[in-house]
């Protein structure tokens, strides 16, 4: 029985991917927010001719990895921003409009991790090792200092690495995650089974019940979210395999049994965002990170979900800009 379930997740999977790609072809959704990001878009054009949409992946080998990962805004110097992604992710799932913004004042690098998208090696299964893998990254591209932008899994890996290597990090945004051990986070993986059930019977990716409310406002912030992920047509990057998925699916089960950390060690400030009604890791968790980290700041965005720096990804941008710049 427990073979067979895999087996079907295993086709679930592979189903919603090709439906994901399938979905390239469609009409962009405009949305009020994209509007209102007209002005900082523009800015960006005049700054830099390379943008998210552009700009090449390449890679660098370190402990017999070749990592695969993107960089933009080099020549502003500075700390750089490393990015760690979601559960499933691959490079062409951060949001061009809050990367490309980010990178119009400051040097950003998103990465795949070990075994996932076009890196090589097997995919960890714990957050302690996928934290291990982006210091030897973060080490391999010679930063001595970074700044972290976690989100979900990646904001608890951000937890691990900044524990294990305090003085390598300057600043962090922990952005739709939790702490170890933090409530229904051993249960992301039932939410996430049901939510992909969900966006294959009804023909929509998994993200728009996943990541944003099913309120009228939730739905567009998704379907304009969703089409910004196809801004890239050439030179996209690998989608994740179904045993990295599984890989992660178990770092996310063993991280919501572990006990809690004492996040009272890390002296970092620390900007922690979610949106007011997060399913996949409930928001109550949000609040607890920020009660519980020593130089914290807190962002709750209204009838958000889970993706609330997607659907707000203006109003994240300018508060991130702020915090980093401080």
């Amino acid at each position: 029985m427990k073979h067979l379930f895999k087996t079907a997740v295993r086709g679930l999977v592979l189903f919603t991917t090709l439906q994901t790609s399938t979905l390239l072809a469609a009409a962009p959704v405009a949305s009020g927010a994209d509007h209102n990001h007209l002005l900082i878009e523009q800015s960006i054009e005049q700054k830099s001719e390379v943008t998210w949409k552009q700009v090449p992946t390449r890679t660098i080998t370190a402990s017999d990895v070749n990592f695969a990962y993107r960089e933009l805004g080099k020549h502003h110097g500075g700390t750089p921003v490393v990015l760690l992604t979601h559960l499933a992710a691959v490079l062409d799932n951060w949001d061009p409009r809050i990367i490309d913004s980010l990178a119009a004042r400051h040097h950003v690098i998103a990465f795949d991790n070990r075994g996932i998208g076009a890196t090589s090696g097997s995919p960890s299964n714990s957050m302690e090792q996928m934290a291990d893998d982006a210091i030897t990254f973060i080490n391999a591209m010679g930063f001595e200092k970074v700044d972290l932008l976690g989100f979900s899994l990646g904001g608890m890996v951000a937890q691990e690495l900044v524990l294990k290597q305090p003085q390598l990090v300057r600043k962090i945004v922990l952005a739709g995650t939790g702490p170890a051990g933090g409530e229904g986070i051993s249960a992301v993986a039932g939410v996430t089974f049901y939510d992909m059930l969900r966006g294959a019977f009804t023909g929509q990716d998994a993200k728009q019940f996943l990541f944003f409310t099913r309120t009228p406002s939730g739905i567009q912030a998704g379907k304009a979210f969703l089409e910004r992920l196809k801004e890239r047509t050439e030179g996209r990057d690998k989608e994740i395999s179904v045993s990295a998925f599984f890989a992660q699916l178990e770092a996310l089960h063993l991280w919501g049994q572990k006990a809690p950390a004492d996040l009272s060690v890390i002296q970092q400030p620390v900007l922690v965002v979610n949106g007011d009604d997060d399913r996949m890791v409930p928001t109550v968790n949000t609040y607890d990170l920020a009660r519980r980290l020593p130089n914290s700041r807190l962002v709750i965005y209204p009838d958000a979900g889970h993706g609330g720096i997607f659907q707000f990804h203006a109003d994240f941008v300018r508060s991130t800009l702020d915090f980093l710049g401080r």
